[in-house]
């Protein structure tokens, strides 16, 4: 074989070499961006192990659960549902949800004004479902908390105003500030005609507590992976990476058309 046969055979290599190299590098940075945009709150095994343990160090004798109350308005099976948006509406989006869950708020800021204005449209209609994940794997009480204030909202006719309120002051994962009433009872300042009496007392009293947990059982015996899980006529969307703000409209807009 020629020099410069075995030369050109050497340059092939190494141009191969070169783009195995580019494909390697460029498929690691596709599974970094799955992975990333995939990231959930709490997966769901580490979130029932947090659960089962934080059950496991609970003394028989500690406070004893209340009785469940829904709140105003709450629908479905065992009223766990807050609805938002006329019942007429063809498509139904159910959103389970943690308010300490970052994922959550991530949704909450790309999608928020998109479902407002179908809603205010009578196109969508939404099936909020509360859940504490972040309490079961990270331990303290905001998850909760912050749960049972929203639905002392929605008994005060200001779940939506509030919903909001609560993620755009929305606390570092690892700052359990929502376990404090008095954070909750101030944020309900920033909505008009909220911060009374009745609601107080509500938050105070935790009066929605085992309704919340009793949501939070159903998200695990969903069998879903994560918050936020989001369900547009009962498809999973988050988990769809095609999926927009403006895909999400023209889906609803769409199947309101017929």
């Amino acid at each position: 074989m020629s020099e410069k046969n075995r030369e050109g055979k050497r340059t092939a290599r190494e141009r191969l070499a070169v783009e195995r190299e580019k494909r390697k590098a460029a498929d690691k940075r596709r599974r970094a961006l799955v992975v990333g945009a995939s990231v959930v709150c709490v997966l769901g095994l580490a979130a029932v192990i947090g659960v089962v343990a934080a059950n496991a160090g609970r003394d028989d004798g500690e406070e004893a659960a209340g009785p469940v109350v829904a709140p105003s308005g709450a629908l479905g099976k065992d009223s766990l549902v807050i609805p938002v948006g006329k019942e007429s509406a063809r498509s139904t989006l159910t959103i389970w949800e943690d308010f300490r869950c970052p994922a959550c708020k991530a949704f909450e800021q790309a999608y928020r004004s998109t479902i407002h204005e179908l809603t205010d449209a009578g196109q969508l209609k939404v099936e909020y479902r509360l859940a504490t994940i972040i309490d079961g794997g990270m331990g303290g009480t905001g998850s909760r908390n912050a749960a049972n204030a929203a639905a002392c909202a929605q008994d005060a006719g200001k779940f939506t105003p509030y919903h909001d309120v609560l993620y755009d002051n929305q606390p570092p994962e690892t700052d359990d500030a929502f376990a404090e009433n008095g954070k909750l009872i101030e944020l309900a300042g920033k909505v008009d005609g909220l911060d009374t009496a009745a609601f107080r007392e509500c938050v105070e009293d935790g009066t929605h507590n085992s309704w919340v947990d009793k949501s939070n059982d159903a998200f695990h015996r969903g069998g879903f992976g994560g918050t936020p899980t989001v369900l547009l006529d009962g498809r999973n969307i988050y988990q769809d990476r095609t999926m927009t703000p403006a895909k999400l409209k023209k889906t609803v807009q769409d199947a309101e058309k017929g």
